[in-house]
């Protein structure tokens, strides 16, 4: 028996979230078994965990879109017991158990090996929002990132922390969008050179297009602020759009698309090709500074998740929260 954090539905629909005990035999199909050691707390393990339950299909249920450890046992020849690997993606911890438990059973596709320099506590202090961030910032390159400050709406967030860090250390100007004063010391310790008040882009597009302001864009927010920054791109310039928080409508016009050439380049970190999580893993390693990851880390346990579940649903949590399934 082992340690899990357990998400159970009454007869009456409501779900509750508890530290309790299961056994392997429990655990979903899969050709390798991972002795977890670390996870993270992100927006969709909030709405897991949360009384709504939305996102998870049947019950009981283990939270945890993300974690990291060593191979305990497999039936794949690319992994042998001892190697380190991390996983993000594949609906885990939605449609199939996740990381927050002691042990967890996968299908071998899931998988990555985890890259040289990274201990699997900083690939959590990266997880998903990290890995979604490196997939953003991937994309925007391949796209060309044109002169003059990118910009990062969510900054203080997850995934916006970690883009923030990222494209500060290739050394590129950022723009740091946050609602909460309060955040911009913390991101400006990230690298940004400038804050962005979130009223500023909260307005309602008025113009289709306004001044050439950005050389780029990681949009953590959508709705009416992604519409209000495509209006802002400099010519052929990029936005690489993830979260929706700011809600999955786009009040914009085709204008920015058509008489600045610009690129709504959408992000998805759930159903990556193998070789793209590989090398956006590898990336992680070679171009994020540690020292400014390890400043994001806030340590948490299992016990701590129902709390931090309603906290992330609240916008009350920032930086980045590493579980460590063992304490």
């Amino acid at each position: 028996m082992f340690k899990a954090l357990i998400v159970e539905k009454n007869d009456e629909g409501k779900t509750s979230a508890a530290v309790g005990e299961i056994s392997e035999d429990q655990l979903p199909e899969g050709e390798v078994l991972v002795a977890v050691e670390y996870s993270t707390v992100n927006y969709k393990d909030g709405l897991c965990i949360g009384p709504g339950g939305g996102l998870v299909r049947n019950y009981p249920h283990v939270p945890g879109i993300d974690f990291s450890g060593t191979v305990e046992a497999s039936d794949d020849a690319r992994y042998k017991p001892g190697d380190k690997v991390v996983l993000t993606g594949w609906r885990v911890g939605e449609n199939r158990w996740g990381g927050y438990a002691q042990k967890a059973r996968v299908k071998a596709d899931m998988l990555v090996p985890l890259p040289e320099g990274l201990s699997t506590k900083q690939a959590m202090a990266v997880g998903t929002a990290g890995f979604t961030a490196m997939l953003a910032v991937m994309a925007l390159e391949d796209h060309g990132i044109k002169d003059g400050p990118v910009l990062v709406t969510g900054a203080a967030g997850g995934v916006g922390s970690v883009a923030t860090a990222i494209l500060a250390n290739l050394g590129h100007q950022v723009a740091g969008v946050t609602g909460r004063p309060d955040s911009s010391d913390y991101i400006t310790s990230l690298g940004a050179t400038q804050i962005v008040a979130r009223e500023e882009l909260s307005e309602t597009v008025k113009r289709p297009l306004e001044s050439e302001t950005w050389g780029g864009c990681v949009d953590a927010v959508g709705g009416a602020m992604l519409a209000r920054v495509l209006g802002q791109l400099q010519y052929g310039a990029s936005v690489a759009a993830i979260g929706l928080a700011g809600g999955a409508n786009l009040p914009a016009t085709v204008v920015p698309f058509l008489l600045r050439g610009v690129n709504l380049l959408g992000i998805d970190s759930v159903m990556q090709p193998y070789d793209n999580r590989l090398r956006a893993w590898q990336r992680i390693a070679k171009d994020l500074p540690m020292d400014k990851l390890e400043a994001m880390v806030k340590p948490a346990t299992l016990d701590d998740l129902p709390q931090l579940g309603a906290d992330i649903l609240q916008g009350q949590v920032q930086g980045r929260v590493v579980v460590d399934v063992n304490a």
